[in-house]
């Protein structure tokens, strides 16, 4: 899951892309991250960071990786956008605002937080050390448009984990 790929023809891309998507997302769990990224976001030498390219727009993108994670019944996603995205402007970025709001509505349903990008960088940087990142990389040319998803168990809400844990430690007393 470490290799770095870059597909040129368009409908093998796509096919490519979500074929990489289908056949890694089994394999993830809690703890793992899909990060869809605008088109200048670097690619990791890490490994266990992969990165594919998907040569379509974003909110595409997005909305087939959300799609397949909702299929699942294994995980859930827990979703972080750059703070900055919210005071990028039209006048610099035109059209950022249409997309801004096709993110926000592809989380309709879902959790969508937003966090400074320094901050969800430290979170993939620290993720990547011990779990593995899939990065598919869009045609996105507007900064901060980057969509950070953390894949956390499917079958267990935060509640139901937070009453676990506070049984445990109730326990431990």
């Amino acid at each position: 899951m470490c290799q770095n790929r870059h597909e040129s023809a368009p409908n093998s891309a796509t096919a490519d892309w979500q074929k990489t998507l289908q056949q890694r997302l089994p394999v993830c769990g809690h703890r793992n991250w899909i990060i869809v990224a605008d088109s200048a976001f670097p690619a990791y030498s890490q490994s266990g960071i992969e990165t594919i390219v998907a040569n379509q727009d974003l909110p595409s993108v997005l909305n087939y990786v959300l799609k397949a994670i909702s299929s699942t019944k294994h995980v859930r996603a827990t979703a972080f956008l750059d703070q900055e995205l919210q005071f990028v402007r039209e006048e610099e970025y035109p059209g950022v605002t249409h997309l801004r709001q096709q993110i926000t509505d592809a989380f309709a349903t879902r959790s969508l937080s937003s966090i400074p990008h320094s901050e969800v960088l430290s979170k993939i940087d620290d993720a990547g050390k011990d779990f593995r990142i899939l990065f598919i990389k869009t045609n996105a040319i507007t900064h901060y448009t980057s969509v950070y998803v953390r894949l956390d168990c499917g079958y267990m809400t935060n509640e139901v984990e937070g009453k676990i844990r506070n049984a445990v430690a109730t326990a431990k007393q």
